[in-house]
């Protein structure tokens, strides 16, 4: 057993499943219940890892019995050679529902977190065509600055 970049390989010479090494950027989306889209993420083409957790609130080190005024979201580790920050976005447009658990409950809020100013501009630019596209379908997705990514316990 060899251990590499914290990946543990059974037989000596075998290569790792993933390319550790990838230059990566970040994504991170708030689409209800996390666990159903870790794996639609996970599954995809160009991610590199993925991590559930809080975020888009102010309380200190939120867990799920007291999220405080967080949302569930996943972190994504992409490979933007491989899928564009746009191609995800499709993916969190076409998977969740944007308009309904909102009002209700902050836990479960469409969101998207932006990691840098041109993340910030693509996303802007696809809620307007989701507008546009779902009038009049009311979308309560909020776009919001990256500050701190709480994993979730185990």
């Amino acid at each position: 057993m060899v251990e590499t970049n914290n990946l543990i390989i059974e037989e000596e010479g075998a290569k790792p499943l993933h390319h550790v090494d990838v230059p990566f950027e970040r994504a991170t989306f708030g689409m209800g219940c996390f666990w159903g889209i870790d794996s639609l993420f996970g599954a995809t083409q160009g991610i590199l890892r993925t991590r559930v957790g809080y975020s888009g609130g102010t309380t200190s080190n939120p867990v799920y019995k007291d999220l405080g005024d967080h949302t569930e979201v996943i972190e994504i580790h992409y490979d933007p050679k491989r899928i564009s920050y746009s191609q995800l976005l499709e993916l969190f447009w076409n998977n969740h529902e944007y308009g309904l658990c909102t009002k209700i409950k902050r836990q479960y809020a469409s969101l998207i977190i932006y990691h840098t100013e041109e993340q910030k501009k693509i996303a802007e630019q696809s809620l307007e065509l989701e507008r546009e596209n779902r009038a009049p379908e009311e979308i309560t997705t909020e776009i919001l600055p990256c500050d701190i990514f709480y994993p979730a316990e185990e």
